[in-house]
């Protein structure tokens, strides 16, 4: 069986999650993580169904204190989850970084009961776009060429195809932006620095970035996404996908040739053939 390649450095963004929780901005930095479980709660008020056994994937514990009394594990490549022991399974903020995120949502999908609900939330490939638009031009400007710097974040066209290949049911994927302002650009990296969100690639560079490379991102960011006041734009979008564990009274799709009303006729219109070739 082909391994999938190797994305993150675990042991890197362990490291970056655990030295966030002890920056002082720490838990202000989670404002979208705060955002995401607020949309969270609203898509599962409209769920006709009770959940009585939740669980939540993530790397930010604090978010979930006492949520739903749910069991929280860790996004470790093995998720501690027994199979068929949840109604309800919450992948929040970290797929992401996944080296195998078809693995993931595969035993997401393990660990629910029949008809069991799965909801998973992680940044959109439209999220920090101008930073990395930035530090791109930057690299190249200044060392004349590029290296990994943030993680690639997929298109949600092609996370939502993620949910049928893992085997759920139903799947749907959507999203919400959000553009957020900071008053500098040091200001929009400790950000991401206090929420654990900085730099965990495998093929990152193994040193600083110069002082040359960000002073030069700076002023590309500051010149093409300030907002009229001067302060910085930056894009956070959040993909949810939903699936449901396959269960027997789900709605199925129809056998092909098995309708019993013809197309034109709900249309009212006539219904002509088509023409022959030649």
């Amino acid at each position: 069986m082909t391994q999938p390649p190797t994305l993150t450095d675990r042991e890197a963004l362990a490291r970056h999650r655990a030295r966030a929780q002890a920056l002082p901005g720490h838990e202000d930095a989670l404002f979208l993580h705060r955002l995401a479980l607020a949309d969270l709660e609203e898509r599962l008020s409209e769920v006709n169904k009770s959940f009585t056994s939740a669980a939540v994937v993530t790397g930010f514990p604090s978010i979930f204190a006492g949520w739903r009394e749910a069991r929280v594990v860790p996004d470790d490549e093995v998720l501690a989850l027994e199979p068929v022991a949840h109604d309800l399974v919450v992948h929040f903020m970290a797929l992401h970084w996944a080296n195998d995120p078809v693995g993931q949502l595969v035993q997401c999908r393990r660990a629910l009961k029949p008809d069991g609900l799965c909801l998973v939330v992680l940044p959109g490939g439209r999220s920090l776009q101008e930073l990395r638009a930035a530090l791109a031009e930057a690299e190249a400007a200044v060392r004349g060429g590029l290296s990994p710097r943030v993680v690639p974040m997929g298109e949600i066209r092609d996370l939502g195809g993620l949910m049928q290949r893992a085997g759920f049911a139903l799947p749907v994927a959507d999203s919400l932006q959000q553009t957020v302002e900071y008053r500098s650009f040091p200001a929009l990296l400790a950000d991401l620095r206090a929420a654990g969100e900085t730099n965990a690639l495998q093929s990152r560079l193994r040193r600083f970035t110069g002082r040359s490379v960000l002073t030069e991102a700076a002023r590309i960011y500051a010149d093409s996404y300030s907002t009229p006041d001067r302060r910085l734009a930056a894009t956070a979008e959040l993909v949810v996908l939903t699936g449901w564990a396959p269960h027997e009274s789900q709605q199925q799709p129809l056998r092909p040739g098995s309708a019993k009303a013809r197309l034109a006729d709900a249309l009212g219109v006539p219904e002509k053939p088509l023409p022959k070739d030649g």
